[in-house]
């Protein structure tokens, strides 16, 4: 399960990012107990919820993406041949 904070690109307002589960007849997205703990709810309470759909992609430390600009200038040439084999 991913338990991540997340911070939307449109405003300042954080996101839990939980995956969608099926159970009997049902979907399901769970919140983290540690969030409902923060806030104060119990359960049978009524919330507010957004659904937006994540992609998911990694993402390289500056330090990689230097790396990989340096090689790139000596051997793209090269990277671009086998790229199209």
């Amino acid at each position: 399960m991913v338990k991540k904070q997340v911070r939307s690109a449109e405003n300042s307002r954080s996101a839990t990012v939980q995956k969608l589960w099926k159970t009997g007849h049902s979907y399901v997205v769970t919140v983290p107990k540690a969030e409902v703990e923060r806030r104060g709810w119990d359960v049978g309470q009524l919330l507010a919820v957004e659904f937006t759909e994540l992609e998911v992609r990694p993402v390289s430390r500056d330090e990689l993406d230097r790396a990989f600009e340096e090689r790139w200038e000596r051997n793209e040439p090269a990277m671009r041949y086998l790229a199209d084999q």
